[in-house]
């Protein structure tokens, strides 16, 4: 399998492979997924690229969800027999996760939709020339937190800031701990400070707001289009440059994958992102009187405490305590038995310390 290490191929998917094969699994090559089309699939193999879709059995897995849906960046088992037949393969089996990017799908609907798979890095960007969000960014690293990938934050368009390094350190206070890199893509500011994330053969994905620069990155990277780039709307907002998802090999090394802009940002399932993101006040409950202290007018509550004393943003704790009902709510309601449920909040009990 040398022919895919610089695909991210390593000794976790080649064991994983193993397993498979020894439990009698179909298929004896790997390939990883590169594209998802409405008809089908884009996966390259030790052998080159191929077209393909899912063979019967896994097909039927996967509707009645015993299986999950092979994603980009997902390392699938194919036949090898089947390679020859027109550059086209049946995908057989899905290899275990390393991580995974998700997040419940837009709408009503109860589902978890899974942006890519085997992410080492989820690179969150926002444009300097619009508003850098505080609370969009919270949701955006609390999602790159959970899929267990390291996160990074990236401010675009550093040329056209009014107060780059204003906004670079709310950013560094926001991001508890990941790093914060200023760039612009126009002045190559910054820019060559993200290849230490491809090291390795890492696999970054960029998420992020429409029109803020994701796809002018990856041609930077890439040495030509590989991405359709618009201008920005005359009131700021962004166009959707992305319309699916897409895994490229970076020619310096490393992969990368462009998601499109997400209007809508619901978690799924990301109660430990929450807390990773929030750790400070994480830290804050354990000094409450209550050991499930509601961190409402309970008595002894040190987070009103801090906020009382202007230790701590009100509007950080309000977004704190709005994405873990959001969490609690999702259990409440799922049904699609995708993951186990995790207790997100308990009734009080008063039980001191």
């Amino acid at each position: 399998m040398n022919g895919l290490t610089h695909y991210g191929w390593n000794t976790f998917f080649r064991d994983a492979l193993e397993a498979y094969s020894a439990g009698g699994g179909d298929g004896d090559e790997a390939a990883r997924i590169t594209a998802e089309h409405r008809g089908g699939y884009v996966l390259v193999t030790a052998r080159g690229e191929l077209k393909a879709s899912l063979a019967g059995k896994l097909r039927r897995d996967v509707a009645r969800r015993i299986a999950p849906h092979p994603s980009v960046g997902d390392w699938v088992v194919v036949a090898a027999g089947e390679r020859e037949k027109d550059g086209y393969a049946m995908v057989h089996g899905l290899l275990p996760r390393k991580t995974t990017l998700a997040r419940k799908v837009a709408g009503r609907a109860v589902a978890e939709q899974v942006i890519a798979a085997n992410v080492d890095v989820v690179m969150v960007v926002c444009a300097l020339t619009q508003d850098v969000n505080a609370r969009t960014l919270e949701r955006y690293l609390t999602l790159a937190r959970e899929s267990g990938a390291r996160p990074v934050v990236v401010l675009t368009k550093a040329d056209g800031a009014k107060d780059a390094e204003g906004e670079r350190q709310a950013a560094v206070t926001l991001a508890r701990g990941a790093p914060v890199h200023v760039v612009s893509s126009r002045t190559g500011r910054g820019v060559s400070e993200l290849a230490a994330h491809f090291g390795g053969n890492a696999t970054v994905a960029l998420i992020g707001p429409s029109g803020v620069g994701k796809s002018t990155l990856i041609n930077t990277w890439l040495g030509d289009e590989a991405q359709t780039v618009r201008e920005i709307r005359e009131d700021g907002k962004g166009r959707h440059t992305t319309t699916h998802r897409h895994l490229f090999v970076v020619p310096s090394g490393g992969l990368v994958v462009d998601t499109p802009g997400m209007r809508e940002i619901a978690l799924w399932d990301a109660d430990e992102g929450v807390r990773e993101t929030f750790d400070d006040i994480e830290a804050l409950t354990s000094q409450c009187r209550f050991r499930d202290c509601n961190h409402g007018a309970e008595p002894g509550c040190a987070l009103a405490m801090a906020v009382a004393a202007g230790t701590l943003d009100a509007a950080r704790l309000a977004s704190f305590q709005r994405l873990l009902r959001e969490g609690a709510g999702l259990l409440k309601v799922r049904v699609d038995g995708a993951k186990a449920p995790r207790v997100v909040s308990a009734a009080p009990s008063r039980r001191r310390r």
